[in-house]
């Protein structure tokens, strides 16, 4: 029985869907200033694929690392966690 990899997934808000079939993703963490102490947020967008063009902007996300498929798209959708309001 084969098993496959490890992928690595991601939670994050949708941030625009004008895209045919694709979202963009922005995961937000706190990190630790090295010097500083402070807690400073760090953005990183994310290309995910969409099949069913089923997310609006606002929704909470889980995308998982998949084959690319595109230029810049490198990601798909699992599931929506949360609506937006």
């Amino acid at each position: 029985m084969e098993t496959r990899n490890l992928r690595k997934e991601r939670i994050g808000v949708v941030t625009s869907n004008k895209m045919q079939k694709s979202i963009v993703v922005a995961e937000v963490k706190k990190v630790k200033h090295p010097m500083y102490g402070k807690f400073v947020l760090k953005t990183k967008k994310y290309v995910a694929h969409d099949e069913t063009n089923d997310c609006n902007i606002g929704d909470t996300v889980k995308i998982m690392e998949t084959r690319p498929l595109s230029k810049s798209k490198c990601w798909r959708l699992v599931e929506i966690l949360e609506r937006a309001k």
